[in-house]
């Protein structure tokens, strides 16, 4: 499947570097710092949103602050890896509040799931009580994050 791209000039890079880190920005103070004036501005910010550059806007909210500061990480090895198979997993792994990420791998495992608890106790019951049941689950290997050197942003436009 191939993926449509967008073809982005130097302005629309600056607009998205800008509304990535600070998403609540008004298009007057977006406009005086990518260099352009204000209709131009609004106008590819639009275009943005509708090419589905822009997905959205969102709150980012703490973890820490609210009592999710243990992360693992979760490879997952499945018994099946047929089409209906994957799509059961998938389906699953979106209903579990403490799977912040999940990702279908070509490796020596299937999945790699990032996973956010209050602490080690509170990670062993989700591991046990919910990724432990998910739909054809062969085996796990947890790593635990040690430091968050870099979580936030989508790297460089």
């Amino acid at each position: 499947m191939q993926m449509n791209r967008t073809d982005l000039d130097s302005f629309d890079r600056k607009i998205l570097a800008v509304v990535a880190s600070e998403g609540r920005i008004s298009v007057t103070e977006l406009a005086t710092r990518i260099g352009l004036s204000k209709s131009p501005t609004q106008t590819r910010l639009k275009r943005l949103e509708e090419q589905g550059v822009i997905k959205g806007y969102r709150a980012m909210l703490d973890p820490i602050q609210l009592g999710r500061e243990h992360v693992a990480f979760v490879e997952i090895k499945l018994s099946d890896t047929r089409e209906s198979a994957l799509n059961a997993f998938n389906k699953a792994v979106r209903a579990i509040p403490e799977i912040e990420q999940a990702h279908l791998i070509a490796g020596s495992f299937d999945y790699l799931l990032k996973v956010r608890a209050s602490d080690m106790s509170d990670y062993r019951k989700v591991l046990a009580e919910k990724l432990s049941t998910l739909p054809h689950i062969a085996s796990t290997s947890t790593y635990v994050a040690m430091q968050a050197v870099k979580e936030e942003g989508s790297g460089t436009y």
